[in-house]
């Protein structure tokens, strides 16, 4: 329906009692914790407002959804429609990236009513001469409301309905240019409004749809053993394009301090030369809106994001707000950070690991309000250098009330950025987190493998409230974590957790290097640590090292740009895979991805078991689709190029861990 502006008074929120209002609005969804925090969407996508109205006897009921961008003096309006239980729904589009707003409203629509009334009178052969002067009624009242045509109209057809010639009348009262025009000037009288106007995040679209690759520039120099440059990293742009990336994250790019700096694999001593932990951040040549020197100048900075830019790349900076001991912070801002009785700052510690190379910022610091503006002014330093797209370290670490106006005060001036919370941290504050700003959170997929795991994680994050402001980003490995899985299995455990998080989420990352080459080998036993890791020492890679995986990520990448289906996340439905005699399969994992008008239907399954071979029968739910359980249609594998004719919604499938280990098929219901 074409979308037209409708004007409210200002306060449409404030509504005195008035016990003539019949019409009950309640459980508007979405609403986040009362209004308190906005739900999400990016732009382009529909937003569905759904909420119970009913009222009371047997009058029918008129409820408008209302919508505009927050601080627009119009909003625009869709008619709600009832579906089930006197629950209600409408749905509009988000707009540009920023702050929408929308309502419900609702009245006992009296004209609508007698209409109704009027159509069984007439069908059971009844006098409806009374009836139409009642109609008339409202009509003429209407008539008092619009103007100009409209009101000389409605006159007219209310003079036709009071003529007495019942045939005439009747005609004029179920036209549909009487419809129209009551519907245009409805009587609000007794209207009951929704006693909030609730929220709404307007993300760019990379929010919602995006694919990370994590690299260190330190470790890309053109002579191997040397610091890399951003004008050396730029070589690595068009691969990694070519590769079906769209975020280039880069962890802290600033000076890196030397007081308690570590050495190799965490060393608490440095070696001559050794570069130390690029997240112990800052020293004499600056801080958090300083470069390292020996990456380059802010020009080359500046010339790094263009260029990555024209490559289809949007470069993400990391922010982590700790700060080395030889950080200007320190000498300038004493009271940031918390001191020892024995004049020393209290450095950084998760006991019994003791991080002393990083001193954590103290939020209890009767200088808070200083503080926040100068983190505030981190973010803006990089804005102004082209950056749109911020990985935050460790956010539950810092005062959540400083997340909900730093970033908010930064979206009035940016609405275009993006932050994305690294916090695998308790179910509660990863939630909280996310209502407070982030568009897009870090996750426990990291920590599901088994498919009774993975399944009941999907359905918590698809199907109960945090999908309307929690969008995950799925992680297979970080610079941080190599988990046991990827320890022990070999590239086929790589290939099976490239296509579960790539067709999961409609985000995804990986630490590149390491994931593409199938590095698998920890600290030690038991440690999800790399061994020899990159935070601790610049890396020379072997990219066209034997074994590596860049085709097939550059493969299921270049499906995911494909596929409309592949790029949300709430639209999945798990299948079910028999493994014979009526028992679910534990090894096989199905699921079904549709984009909003079905247009795209994508069927992926996987192996769970990178050793052995494993088979099936696949129930594809064919009643989703309207469509009858002997329907036959056919699937197209994106990643082997097969296709297979299916008879029905049950179908045998067969996946070897030691070539690809999934299907992703595109399902074609129609010839």
């Amino acid at each position: 329906m074409t979308q037209s502006f409708y004007s409210l008074d200002p306060q449409f929120h404030q509504q005195p009692f008035d016990g003539r209002r019949r019409v009950i609005i309640e459980r508007v969804s979405p609403e986040i914790d009362g209004g308190r925090y906005p739900a999400k969407r990016v732009s382009g996508e529909r937003v569905t407002v759904s909420a119970d109205i009913y009222g009371d006897g047997a009058d029918r009921i008129t409820a408008l959804l209302f919508y505009r961008p927050a601080g627009a003096v119009g909003w625009c309006r869709e008619p709600m429609r009832q579906t089930v239980n006197d629950r209600w729904e409408a749905s509009f589009t988000a707009g540009e990236p920023g702050v929408m707003e929308y309502t419900v409203e609702a009245w006992i629509d009296h004209f609508v009513t007698w209409t109704s009334g009027l159509r069984k009178k007439i069908d059971a052969g009844q006098d409806v001469s009374l009836e139409l002067l009642i109609g008339a009624a409202l009509v003429d009242a209407a008539a008092g409301r619009a103007d100009g045509k409209d009101a000389m109209r409605l006159d007219e057809l209310a003079g036709v309905m009071k003529s007495g010639q019942t045939a005439v009348a009747v005609e004029a009262a179920e036209s549909s240019e009487l419809e129209r025009l009551m519907h245009r000037y409805p009587d609000r009288t007794h209207a009951t409004r929704y006693d909030r106007v609730l929220p709404l995040q307007v993300d760019p679209v990379v929010a919602g749809f995006s694919t990370w690759y994590e690299l260190f520039p330190r470790s890309w120099s053109e002579e191997p053993g040397h610091h890399g440059t951003f004008r050396e990293c730029r070589r690595m742009l068009p691969l990694i394009s070519r590769m079906g990336f769209d975020v280039l994250y880069l962890p802290p790019v600033h000076p890196i301090g030397t007081t308690k700096r570590k050495g190799r694999n965490n060393a608490l001593v440095a070696a001559p030369g050794d570069p130390g932990s690029c997240w112990a951040i800052g020293t004499g040549d600056g801080g958090h809106s300083a470069l390292h020197p020996e990456l380059g100048t802010i020009d080359d900075f500046r010339e790094f994001v263009r260029d990555a830019d024209t490559h289809g790349l949007a470069v993400a900076m990391d922010i982590a707000f700790q700060c080395s001991p030889d950080h200007p912070w320190v000498k300038e801002h004493p009271k940031w950070f918390k001191w020892r009785p024995d004049g020393t700052v209290q450095f950084a510690e998760n006991p019994p690991k003791r991080y002393e190379d990083i001193l954590p910022i103290d939020f209890e610091t009767e200088e808070w309000q200083e503080l926040w503006m100068e983190l505030k002014g981190v973010f803006l330093f990089w804005i102004d250098k082209g950056v749109r797209i911020f990985r935050v370290d460790n956010p539950h670490t810092k005062g959540f009330r400083f997340w909900d106006w730093a970033i908010s005060d930064i979206r009035r001036e940016h609405p275009d950025t993006v932050f994305l919370a690294e916090a695998f941290t308790r179910p509660k504050i990863m939630s909280r987190l996310a209502r407070g700003g982030f568009s897009q959170s870090y996750t426990y997929f990291t920590w599901r493998n088994s498919k009774h795991d993975l399944q009941e994680y999907l359905v918590e994050l698809t199907t109960t409230e945090l999908k309307e402001f929690m969008r995950p980003n799925f992680w297979p490995n970080t610079p941080d974590i190599l988990h046991e899985e990827l320890q022990l299995h070999g590239r086929p455990m790589f290939l099976i957790r490239l296509v579960l998080a790539a067709t999961l989420s409609s985000n995804y990352g990986m630490y590149g290097p390491a994931y593409e080459l199938c590095e698998n080998v920890p600290v030690m036993e038991g440690k999800e640590e790399y061994l020899d890791s990159e935070k601790y020492e610049i890396k020379a890679w072997d990219m066209d090292r034997p074994g590596n995986i860049r085709a097939e990520i550059t493969r299921v990448n270049h499906i995911r740009r494909e596929q409309p289906a592949l790029q949300q996340t709430n639209n999945i439905t798990f299948v079910r895979i028999d493994a014979g005699e009526g028992r679910e399969h534990d090894m096989l994992m199905g699921y079904v991805k549709r984009s909003d008008d079905d247009a795209n239907v994508i069927l992926t399954v996987v192996n769970l078991d990178p050793h052995a071979a494993h088979s099936g029968w696949l129930r594809f739910p064919l009643e989703a689709f309207d469509l009858p359980h002997d329907h036959r249609f056919r699937v197209e594998d994106l990643l082997s190029e097969r296709t297979w004719e299916w008879d029905g919604e049950w179908n045998f499938v067969s996946l070897h861990p030691g070539s690809m280990p999934a299907h992703i098929f595109k399902v074609i219901l129609q010839p």
